[in-house]
C-alpha cells in the first residue's frame, strides 16, 4: 500500500479555493474577454482587448506546486502593490496604468554565445506556459497566495545560451522617465536590479510570470514579465523586466545598495532571523489580516534548501 506524506508546508486540500469554481470563472472572463473587469467599485482601467498575448490564458496549472491557503482575493492582490518607479506606497495601481506595455523589448546580453534583443509578444510564444499557485511574502511580513501564469526562468536561460564563465543573471526594470514619477527620487539607484546565481535561475521554481488570474498580468504587478522567487522575500520579484545579464560578478542589487545594512543578496526567508527592524516569525495575510507562522524557505525548503549548504560566512537570510 502506498503511503502518501504531506510536506510541512501543506494543510488539508478543504482550505484552498475549489479549482472548478475558480476555473468556471476564469471561462467566464477569457469570454467577456481579456479587457473585461469584473471587480466591482474599482476604478482601474481595463486590459484592452486587443492584448496581443490575451489568446493565450488561461494556460493549464502545475500542480506540482501546492497550495497551504486560499488563494487571495484578485481584488486584493491587485490593488495593494510595491512598484516604486510608481511611488513608494502601496495604491500605486491607478498611477502604473501609466506603464506603456507596446512596443516592449528584453535585452539578453552578457556572458551569452550572441547577445540579442527580442519583442515581448515573440519572447512569450517561444516559451512553455503554465500557471503555478504560489505563495508570495513580503519582508515587511505581509503575504498572499496567488496563481501565477507565466514560464520556468531555465527555459529563459536555456534560450539566452549563457557561456559555461557565467555565474550569475542580472536583471532590470524598466526606467522611463515620462512614464514613471517615482525616479524623480533620486536617491534611490535606479534602474531597478536584481540578481540570482545560475543555480538558483535554473532551480525549478524560479518563474517568470507573465499573468496573473487567468489573465495577462496587470501593470501594476509587473507587466508584462515579471521575476517570482517564492523562497526568497518579495523585493527580489523585480517587476517590468527589460534586461537580463549574464555575468561573472555577483550582482549588487537595488536593495543591497540603497541599504546593505538590512537587505542581501541572497534574500531567503527565515522566520528566525528577524529584520533590524522587525519580527519575522509571523505573516500578515492579505485580505484576511490573520497572523500566521513563518516558514523557512518560504515553506519550499524540499526545493532550495540544497542550494545553501555549508555557505561559511554568508548572510543568507537578509
Amino acid at each position: 500500500m502506498q503511503v502518501i506524506r504531506k510536506k510541512a508546508w501543506a494543510l488539508p486540500d478543504s482550505t484552498a479555493t475549489d479549482e472548478t469554481i475558480y476555473r468556471s470563472r476564469r471561462t467566464l472572463l477569457k469570454g467577456l474577454g481579456a479587457g473585461t473587469m469584473l471587480l466591482a467599485g474599482s476604478a482601474l482601467p481595463a486590459r484592452a482587448a486587443s492584448d496581443p498575448t490575451a489568446d493565450l490564458y488561461p494556460v493549464q496549472r502545475n500542480l506540482r506546486y501546492r497550495l497551504d491557503r486560499p488563494i487571495t482575493d484578485e481584488k486584493h492582490a491587485t490593488t495593494y502593490n510595491n512598484f516604486f518607479e510608481f511611488g513608494s506606497h502601496k495604491g500605486i495601481a491607478k498611477e502604473a496604468q501609466a506603464l506603456k506595455l507596446r512596443p516592449w523589448e528584453v535585452r539578453i546580453d552578457g556572458m551569452v554565445e550572441k547577445e540579442m534583443t527580442v519583442g515581448f509578444d515573440d519572447l512569450i510564444r517561444r516559451m512553455p506556459l503554465e500557471e503555478r499557485v504560489y505563495r508570495h511574502r513580503c519582508v515587511e511580513a505581509w503575504s498572499m497566495a496567488v496563481p501565477w501564469s507565466g514560464f520556468a526562468l531555465k527555459a529563459l536561460v536555456d534560450f539566452a545560451k549563457p557561456l559555461g564563465s557565467a555565474k550569475y543573471l542580472r536583471m532590470e526594470t524598466q526606467a522611463d522617465p515620462d512614464t514613471m514619477p517615482g525616479l524623480i527620487q533620486t536617491w534611490y539607484p535606479w534602474p531597478y536590479t536584481e540578481g540570482l546565481t545560475l543555480a538558483e535561475a535554473t532551480n525549478e521554481l524560479a518563474f517568470i510570470a507573465t499573468g496573473l488570474y487567468g489573465k495577462p498580468i496587470p501593470k501594476q504587478s509587473g507587466a508584462p514579465l515579471r521575476l517570482a522567487v517564492p523562497w526568497k522575500y518579495g523585493f527580489k520579484s523585480l517587476k517590468s523586466i527589460v534586461r537580463f545579464h549574464f555575468t561573472d560578478e555577483r550582482p549588487v542589487s537595488f536593495w543591497e545598495t540603497l541599504i546593505g545594512k538590512e537587505y542581501g543578496f541572497w534574500a531567503n526567508v527565515n522566520p528566525k532571523v528577524d529584520h533590524p527592524r522587525w519580527s519575522q516569525a509571523t505573516e500578515r495575510v492579505l485580505g484576511t489580516n490573520e497572523r500566521v507562522p513563518t516558514l523557512l524557505f518560504n515553506g519550499y525548503g524540499e526545493f532550495v534548501a540544497d542550494l545553501y549548504k555549508d555557505m561559511k560566512g554568508e548572510r543568507l537570510y537578509m
